[in-house]
């Protein structure tokens, strides 16, 4: 049995809901930068460049991509075979991410009571998800989810005679009512199957897949690609100020669902895909 200290979660935790705002993945930059020589619209070339210069600036001062730094959410997979000492887990992430915030002058979102509306003032408490694994080592990928991608993102239960054509027309329909919201071009997660509550999770898994990453289940990567398709050709384009890059990539991901369910979830994210991980 390997022991992990709560100190080094907390440490492992705040330097990266750092590191997640302030550098944005070399596979989004890429995908940016192939997206300018594909784009017709001039408006559209001008804004995919300006998000370089903004990524640019980001990683070489060490400040945000953007002001809303997102609520914390921490997946994190613990071998069967770890100890944690000296502390609680949800506390060691809740203490990390209060400490990164606050220490890398990221803004403080989240709220006390969604009602009341009264700010925490330390971007706590993080929404964390955990898995058992086999091993004695930890895996915490942060993900700071901004609001506007967050609130277009929508579920729906189609009826299993919906079928694929059904999911795709779901998907697009939502980007389309979503429009210039989510600030595009976007990255796409789609959760297909499981349960009310599990699909959602799934879509918001999908999100950290690396772009240019197909899914390894054929069906779901030709899923992928004929979305991305349809997304792209809605017209949105960069900023919603048309084009042809609505989106960056489109990830799915599936699971066993019950002979009467369909569950769909599409979780949305601007071109700020922003997620960083570390093993312990």
């Amino acid at each position: 049995m390997r022991e992990i200290s709560a100190k080094t979660i907390t440490e492992a935790v705040a330097k990266l809901c750092q590191e997640a705002n302030y550098y944005l993945g070399e596979d989004v930059v890429k995908s940016l930068e192939e997206s300018i020589s594909k784009e017709e619209s001039p408006l559209g070339i001008s804004v995919l460049k300006q998000l370089l210069e903004n990524a640019r600036i980001a990683r070489e001062e060490a400040v945000p991509i953007c002001q809303d730094t997102g609520s914390a959410v921490v997946f994190v997979e613990v071998g069967q075979e770890v100890h944690i000492v000296d502390g609680l887990l949800r506390e060691a992430i809740d203490a990390g991410v209060a400490k990164g915030y606050i220490e890398g002058y990221l803004r403080a979102s989240m709220l006390s009571h969604p009602l009341n509306r009264k700010n925490t003032g330390n971007n706590t408490p993080a929404i964390i998800y955990t898995e058992i694994v086999p091993g004695n080592h930890i895996k915490i990928t942060v993900v700071p989810k901004g609001g506007g991608g967050e609130n277009m993102s929508s579920l729906k239960m189609l009826k299993p005679s919906d079928g694929v054509e059904g999911v795709k027309n779901f998907v697009v329909e939502a980007i389309k009512q979503a429009g210039s919201n989510p600030c595009p071009p976007l990255v796409v997660g789609v959760g297909i199957g499981g349960t009310f509550e599990q699909v959602a999770l799934l879509a918001k898994k999908a999100l950290i897949r690396p772009i240019f990453e197909h899914s390894s289940n054929p069906d779901n990567a030709k899923l992928e690609q004929e979305l991305l398709e349809r997304i792209n050709n809605t017209g949105i384009g960069p900023q919603g100020l048309g084009g042809r890059t609505t989106a960056l990539w489109v990830n799915v991901e599936t699971f066993p669902a019950h002979i009467a369910s369909l569950p769909v979830a599409i979780n949305i994210n601007c071109h700020a895909c922003r997620h960083k991980e570390v093993i312990l």
